[in-house]
């Protein structure tokens, strides 16, 4: 049963969440994150591929992104759940949003067929970026 509303939610195969306010507090699957895992997806230019547009909190990363806010500092301003939501599908906050959906399969455009119906991060990928991102903490 989707707990999430009814335009956000995700695929059957996917692991199901509820968003509260704007969070999903619980961690999908009940998975446990792993930072240092989440801080090489944060790297990686083909999977998580986040410093296209985020300015990661290592300046000596080359090439980084100014389209999103920067990523020191994300855990003194956003909670876990608060993180995992722009995660998963931040048009549930901002239909205009920039910001790719990483667990949602449906209303995608331009996929790539080998992609089609797999979210871009599993639920254990999500969780280990969280995991990353919550311990963030200085500005």
């Amino acid at each position: 049963m989707c707990l999430c509303p009814q335009f956000a939610c995700p695929a059957l195969a996917l692991e199901p969440y509820e968003v509260v306010g704007d969070a999903i507090p619980r961690p999908l699957g009940g998975l446990i994150g792993n930072a240092t895992r989440g801080a090489a997806l944060i790297r990686d230019r083909e999977r998580g591929n986040c410093l296209i547009c985020h300015q990661g909190a290592d300046a000596s990363e080359p090439f980084q992104g100014t389209i999103g806010p920067p990523l020191a500092g994300v855990g003194h301003r956003l909670d876990a759940g608060q993180i995992r939501l722009r995660l998963v599908d931040a048009s549930v906050l901002n239909p205009q949003t920039v910001m790719p959906p990483y667990f949602r399969t449906e209303d995608l455009h331009d996929v790539a067929p080998s992609y089609r119906g797999k979210p871009a991060l599993s639920a254990q990928e999500i969780e280990d970026v969280v995991s990353y991102l919550v311990a963030l903490k200085a500005l």
